[in-house]
């Protein structure tokens, strides 16, 4: 597809989400070259806020920009896009810093997700600025200076994503990776007003990453809205065969899953005596705001004891995962300690010291604690918590560092210590204007489930994209269902009480609801057993409602459930008495001959009965 292209100067103001400069870009009213020239025109009246630690030149970005030239819009998700790289990640040919000039390298090559972004058609706006070696969940540990946030120039960015989070906020860039291993991928996006993408571990490769904690760490998408988190997440996505934590995404999980999460959702949240804001009284009041809104939208809110999940938290720091950021950070810290920041220094110092019974110790621990929060999380279509507590100012943050900085990590330290999945979502701002959202937290793989019910908050609770003046609100996608379980229709040996219910809940399914087929079958006493079975023929001008039952079944388990079923029964569609269509037994029209019509007794329990009493 060719584009006829026009110029547009650089300061033209343009909506920076991915569908708007696409259609521009189709349109003709602007080129990638121009609005990277306006991002540069603008990035100068930010220098006071310290986003960018390289924000390339235009001579440097143009082997990317000529690279379009042989990219087709039509078939590339991420034509034109711009996007901001932390300072942690690789760039093949721009240095690589980790916040340390003493650190600095300059790669050969590209991380492998900015390798798959660019291939994707994206184009790299400059490396950001961060808590220097992503240790910090403030953006205030930088010999770059501090990153000042996109609304308030005297509150705290977040971090260690800083710069990340502020260039989008800013418009600066369309979309940014960052990185999380205690909640640096959220909490910039809660206090500038973004999406913020915690993967699960593994879906994006960290190859190209200057980790933290290795066994931690993962690569996170800030964005405007879901529909663009998805867009960039599936570009970034894919198994990595040179990353040793890198993890093969499951069909349940892939991009074509998010939409729009439907119907009443059974949400966790942490129980009012647990809840921490640390004196912001803004805070608190929005994000109750945000829980009574959303209880109008249909979200059933259940109470969880937060305990174990803040244990857990706590040993991020204070137990032996320090270590892994003092490998990550040697020799330097061993041979020239005085080139690292001194609050990031006077954190890490200490991990060469902790013995390897601590870790072990640690991770007892922690694997008890996990099985007492996942089973609190079984029930729950995800859990719901505030991103932050409070908002602080920099000069309060630089007041007390230490402390304020684990005040940040209250909601956020625990997750990937427990290999969960979340997702930042922006839903209000505070009676003083600024930004407040709230996390959504799933098991593993749960990123796409997490994502469309992100959807489903920005819809029910629109904002603009960060601190820009375009609405942020995602499309209304098309609804989707939770792939991890499918609904499957039961009427004879698998109902509860039944001989073959057992190969139900021996696979983990849950009984779902009692009810009725539509008025439009027939019952029959199909030959064999034992165990007797019954089978179902549609009959729309003599058949009845039918007594039946509808089952969850795990996904993984539903095919060896099948596999089990013998002929003439099978799977098919199945109408129900309000009029929806589930998966449910059927039968072969052969397995009909020679039986006898049960029909008159509405359902297998009554005619088991009427047996007995004969």
């Amino acid at each position: 597809m060719s584009i006829t292209m026009t110029t547009s100067t650089a300061n033209e103001p343009l909506d920076m989400g991915f569908s708007a400069l696409r259609a521009a870009y189709q349109a003709g009213t602007t080129t990638p070259e121009s609005v990277m020239a306006g991002i540069r025109e603008r990035a100068a009246e930010y220098v006071d806020h310290n986003i960018w630690i390289h924000l390339l030149t235009q001579s440097e970005q143009s082997r990317w920009l000529d690279g379009l030239k042989d990219k087709d819009l039509a078939t590339h998700p991420l034509w034109g896009i711009p996007f901001a790289i932390k300072d942690n990640i690789d760039l093949a040919g721009i240095p690589t810093t980790a916040g340390c000039e003493a650190f600095r390298y300059v790669p050969e090559s590209s991380a492998k997700v900015v390798q798959q972004l660019v291939d994707a058609g994206a184009i790299p706006v400059g490396k950001t600025n961060l808590d220097q070696f992503a240790t910090g969940l403030n953006g205030t540990r930088s010999p770059f200076g501090a990153c000042h946030n996109a609304f308030d120039y005297d509150y705290i960015s977040g971090g260690s994503s800083s710069g990340s989070a502020v260039s989008v906020a800013l418009g600066l860039a369309s979309f940014s990776l960052g990185t999380d291993t205690a909640g640096s991928g959220r909490v910039p996006a809660c206090f500038n007003n973004l999406v913020g993408v915690k993967p699960t571990i593994g879906l994006l490769s960290a190859t190209g990453l200057v980790p933290a904690c290795r066994s931690l760490d993962c690569i996170t998408i800030f964005a405007y809205n879901t529909d663009d988190a998805n867009i960039a997440l599936a570009a970034s996505e894919g198994f990595d065969i040179h990353d040793g934590y890198s993890r093969e995404n499951p069909y349940d999980n892939q991009a074509r899953q998010y939409g729009l999460r439907t119907g009443s959702l059974t949400v966790g949240v942490i129980a009012q005596h647990q809840l921490k804001f640390f004196g912001d009284k803004g805070y608190e009041k929005a994000y109750m705001a945000t829980l009574e809104k959303l209880s109008a939208e249909g979200f059933v809110f259940q109470e969880i004891d937060y305990a174990p999940f803040d244990e857990i938290a706590q040993l991020l720091y204070e137990g032996p995962w320090v270590a892994e950021r003092y490998i990550a950070t040697q020799p330097l810290i061993d041979d020239n300690p005085d080139a690292i920041f001194p609050v990031v220094r006077e954190i890490i110092a200490p991990g060469g010291k902790p013995p390897a019974t601590n870790l072990f110790k640690a991770q007892y621990r922690i694997n008890a604690l996990k099985q007492i929060c996942l089973a609190q999380m079984a029930n729950l279509d995800c859990l719901l918590t505030p991103t932050a507590g409070r908002h602080f100012t920099v000069a309060e943050m630089l007041a007390e560092p230490i402390k304020h900085n684990s005040e940040l990590g209250y909601y956020t330290n625990f997750m990937n210590l427990i290999d969960l999945a979340s997702i930042a979502v922006p839903t209000t701002l505070t009676e003083a204007g600024m930004p407040f959202g709230i996390t959504l937290v799933g098991p593993t793989f749960s990123d796409r489930m997490l994502m469309s019910i992100a959807n489903r908050i920005q819809q029910a609770m629109p904002l603009k994209k960060g601190a820009l003046e375009s609405m942020a609100t995602p499309t209304n996608a098309l609804p989707v269902k939770s792939a991890t379980r499918i609904e499957v229709m039961v009427c004879g040996a698998h109902l509860s009480g039944q001989p073959l219910n057992w190969q139900l809940t021996e696979r983990g399914a849950s009984l779902v609801e009692k009810t009725t087929t539509a008025a439009m079958y027939r019952m029959h006493l199909l030959a064999g057993g034992p165990p007797l079975r019954p089978g179902l023929l549609l009959d729309k001008n003599n058949g009845q409602a039918i007594e039946v039952e509808v089952w969850s079944v795990p996904s993984e388990n539903f095919g060896s459930f099948v596999a089990g079923i013998p002929a003439p029964l099978g799977i098919g569609k199945v109408t129900l008495i309000d009029g929806r269509q589930v998966s449910g037994f059927i039968c072969e029209p052969y397995g009909f001959d020679d039986t006898q019509d049960i029909t008159q007794f509405g359902g297998w329990r009554d005619y088991l009965a009427s047996r007995n009493e004969s």
